[in-house]
């Protein structure tokens, strides 16, 4: 038998009550893209956000093969066993762009705290969405809040543009690097340490410990060429090893010291009431998107005006200025 469908104030109870089941469909329920789930969904959002806010928000990312569920993992365990913490991860696992399949596999790399009952894991799939963060994430993270979880971290695919994606959810955005993996000044990396607010070297151990040491005093050195933060605050780069259990208390450290300075400085509430206001503007984009594909004389006259595109004969913008006209000319549709 299916479970009974709830109504907005039971889900709002459920959540509140600390109910890992209820948590657990209301996070599939703003996942799903039913119309009537996704109505539903907002009416439990709009119902438990005055109890949303009140935990921390971290960011963790880094390349594939860094150690990033390693690293929650240990890091989950000493905040659940050492500090007492009530800890939610939401993990977005890479979806196939062939299939849309997910391995989903965080919960399995994760046994500690997959079986911890202060501990609440999400894997999520990223689908299509932007830089491969799951279009309900930040909704994800507001019934975690509503939950009563006091620290929430969301775990990167590490690829694309998820990390900007990630890095506009959070109050703290931590990125795992290796040592010894190639050149680590180069490429991609000096867009996303622009963005960290602390550098984390993995895997700091079993003979890895000089080259870690190295590369510590490299990403040192090439912090003080960045501009400076808007937080005011300087990143430190710390070193760690999830399997030895070695730096987890300074990277918990660090986080505790950037979120007391920022909130001091008035910078961490700014932060979140910027992030809001960008929630705001992705949201009417893909309300727009939604509503213009559902429009009758787009869904009419879109393929053939594709055909044109792939052709040739006609150009993506001319194209995409002629649907928006039929738009216009039908007036405002509901999806």
């Amino acid at each position: 038998m299916p479970p009974k469908r709830l109504s907005a104030a039971e889900y709002a109870a459920g959540i509140r009550a600390g109910s890992r089941t209820v948590l657990g469909r209301a996070i599939t329920l703003v996942e799903s893209t039913l119309p009537a789930d996704q109505l539903l969904g907002q009416q439990v959002l709009q119902a438990v956000l005055p109890h949303t806010g009140r935990s921390l928000r971290v960011g963790i990312t880094g390349v594939p093969g860094v150690g990033k569920s390693t690293f929650i993992e240990a890091l989950g365990r000493y905040l659940v066993e050492t500090q007492g913490k009530k800890l939610a991860v939401l993990a977005v696992d890479p979806s196939s762009q062939r299939g849309g399949g997910s391995i989903l596999g965080d919960k399995t790399r994760m046994p500690w705290l997959s079986a911890h009952a202060a501990a609440f894991i999400r894997p999520s799939p990223a689908g299509r969405s932007l830089g491969g963060v799951a279009r309900a994430t930040r909704e994800a993270l507001l019934l975690c809040e509503a939950a009563g979880h006091d620290v929430i971290f969301v775990e990167t695919v590490g690829v694309g543009q998820s990390e900007t994606a990630v890095h506009g959810m959070v109050d703290f955005f931590l990125l795992l690097l290796l040592a010894g993996a190639g050149d680590e000044l180069q490429g991609m990396k000096r867009g996303i340490m622009e963005m960290a607010d602390a550098l984390c070297i993995t895997k700091a151990d079993q003979g890895n410990e000089q080259a870690a040491r190295r590369a510590r005093v490299d990403y040192q050195s090439a912090l003080h060429l960045f501009p400076a933060a808007p937080s005011g605050q300087v990143p430190p780069v710390l070193l760690t090893s999830a399997v030895a259990g070695t730096g987890l208390a300074e990277v918990w450290r660090a986080i505790e010291s950037y979120a007391a300075a920022t909130r001091q400085s008035g910078y961490f509430q700014q932060r979140r009431q910027q992030q809001q206001l960008q929630w705001l503007h992705e949201s009417i984009v893909q309300e727009l998107e939604t509503r213009f594909y559902a429009a009758a004389a787009v869904r009419a006259r879109l393929p053939a005006l594709q055909q044109d595109v792939a052709a040739g004969r006609v150009t993506p913008f001319a194209a995409a200025t002629e649907l928006l006209d039929l738009t216009d000319r039908a007036g405002p549709t509901t999806p």
